[in-house]
């Protein structure tokens, strides 16, 4: 059992697993609103990518992933 059933959290999540679950509903959330809420078969790896950019914005606190230049190598 995890100490946050100890401490008043009814979830059981921990902060950071928080956070993904809201980026990834959030995520799922726009995809399904830009599909007319229906996803194809087609649309997995797509909205898998979307979603997976979500988590590393959570994990990296970025906003946008960093742009590759040819001064930066």
């Amino acid at each position: 059992m995890d100490d946050a059933y100890t401490v008043g959290d009814p979830d059981g999540l921990s902060p950071l697993l928080r956070e993904i679950r809201d980026a990834v509903a959030r995520e799922l959330h726009a995809q399904l609103a830009l599909r007319a809420e229906h996803l194809d078969l087609a649309d997995v790896p797509e909205v898998a990518y979307q979603v997976t950019l979500g988590v590393d914005r959570v994990l990296t606190g970025r906003l946008t992933p960093p742009r590759r230049t040819s001064a930066g190598r």
